[in-house]
């Protein structure tokens, strides 16, 4: 498979979201050495590219933004994401990011080597913590204000240096809503290429403190239980989806 990016997009094709074949690849004027395997293995038959922004789809194709269709891409969606870290770990690492020559891949790892100083470069995996926090029967949802017509969603954010993810959690959740909270219990993870994360799922039960909203943050943070109006929520297909799901009122998730 050949994953085509250009920016935040990928190109598919327009009739059913496939991936380009090696045909439209050259017409499009992608090279073959612009190409990267996913996976360092005999017969490798998956590769990711990045084009510039002038670079346009070939007919029967169009560039989608990642984001809007990476629900749709069903069993594919985890290769996809991998390619997307790979083909932006390429792009960002042309050059030593510490004496600035031109770096070498390796043939044997996902790594770029500086023939001048010997730094080495890995593809970059940031973990970020995601949590449900729980009060009785209620959940708490969020709507992230980054984001035009965000759904509501569990409270996430990324681990910053010298912490443990518990730390990240407590102070995530400090920091963006003034609660506390207790009985942290891991759900599951995903890899998200959004840009690079490592989403790392997790419960937690209410413990005190009255809402307080970090603004910069989130557009809305509400309590929602039996007898409420559930809003939209994550697709299934994400981790944030499943959390919430797992975790529903069965009259809240008979509104799904």
């Amino acid at each position: 498979m050949n994953f085509v990016f250009r920016g935040n997009e990928i190109l598919l094709r327009d009739s059913d979201l496939s991936l380009p074949d090696a045909r439209w690849c050259a017409w499009a004027g992608v090279p073959v050495d612009a190409f990267h395997p996913l996976w360092l293995t005999d017969g490798c038959e998956d590769f990711c590219a990045h084009v510039g922004p002038e670079v346009e789809a070939p007919p029967g194709f169009s560039f989608h933004r990642l984001r809007a269709v990476l629900a749709q891409l069903g069993e594919q969606g985890a290769a996809v994401s991998r390619a997307f870290q790979v083909s932006e770990w390429v792009r960002t690492h042309r050059y030593c990011g510490v004496c600035a020559a031109p770096m070498l891949k390796s043939n044997t790892e996902l790594c770029f080597h500086c023939p001048s100083c010997g730094f080495s470069a890995y593809p970059r995996v940031s973990p970020a913590m995601m949590v449900l926090i729980k009060r009785g029967d209620q959940l708490l949802l969020a709507r992230h204000s980054a984001y035009a017509q965000a759904r509501y969603t569990a409270l996430a954010g990324f681990v910053e240096a010298g912490e443990n993810i518990e730390e990240a959690i407590h102070r995530e959740v400090l920091e963006e809503v003034g609660l506390r909270v207790r009985d942290i219990r891991y759900f599951g993870s995903q890899s998200w290429p959004f840009p690079h994360s490592l989403m790392i799922a997790f419960t937690a039960e209410y413990d005190g403190g009255e809402l307080r909203i970090q603004e910069d943050e989130l557009d809305d943070v509400r309590w929602f239980g039996p007898g409420d109006v559930l809003p939209p929520i994550p697709a299934p297909e994400s981790v944030a989806g499943r959390l919430i799901r797992a975790n529903l009122s069965p009259d809240l998730l008979l509104q799904l």
